[in-house]
């Protein structure tokens, strides 16, 4: 029963999100490279290091072109309800994207913030892909925010297996900054740049 109703999926799947997976096989592979170390010194080797950095950002970026894309079209293609979730949930993710704004400026800002959540980065892909799985039950949705919350989990384990840069201090400033550069940015989402940018209206 399991394996029909998993067959069943991947016909729709193939049918309707084929260039949104295929734009995360392409972004994430080019993002699995860093979390191998002697592959990336392989890499960087032969081809040297801003031939490593430029192919790298040309991967990643066709990668996230056709993950927009993808996603874009297999939304406007209707893919299938995998779960209907509950109108409460809206709250929930709101307080998940008010997270993620908030620490996402901590990568650039070192501070107390930052020493507290260790990789900021990683904190807020998946507060924000986490919060989206919350709200969101079409196929495509699950396929994408799932993949980029497994993602994040990938690489901070694989941090450990890494070398850790040495830690930055910051002033008491730079949390200041934090939290009113990530409570504007939220604010500016909610209201209209969610809706011009995603077309979907967050509130209303």
């Amino acid at each position: 029963m399991l394996l029909a109703k998993a067959i069943g999926f991947w016909g729709k799947l193939e049918g309707t999100v084929e260039i949104l997976v295929l734009g995360l096989v392409v972004f994430f592979a080019a993002h699995m490279v860093p979390t191998r170390p002697a592959l990336r010194s392989a890499l960087v080797e032969r081809v040297g290091a801003l031939g490593y950095r430029a192919a790298h950002s040309v991967v990643a970026l066709v990668g996230f072109a056709l993950i927009v894309y993808g996603y874009g079209m297999a939304r406007d293609q209707g893919p299938a309800l995998v779960y209907d979730p509950p109108y409460w949930m809206r709250h929930v993710t709101m307080l998940l994207m008010l997270i993620a704004f908030i620490v996402l400026p901590a990568s650039f800002l070192p501070g107390k913030i930052k020493a507290a959540v260790k990789h900021p980065m990683l904190v807020a892909v998946k507060a924000w892909a986490l919060s989206h799985l919350l709200v969101n039950g079409d196929l495509a949705s699950l396929v994408l925010f799932a993949s980029f919350l497994a993602w994040a989990v990938y690489d901070r384990i694989s941090m450990k297996r890494r070398p850790a840069p040495a830690p930055v201090k910051g002033p008491i400033v730079n949390d200041i900054l934090v939290v009113v550069i990530g409570v504007v940015l939220y604010a500016a989402f909610v209201m209209k740049l969610h809706l011009w940018l995603i077309g979907v209206p967050v509130i209303g």
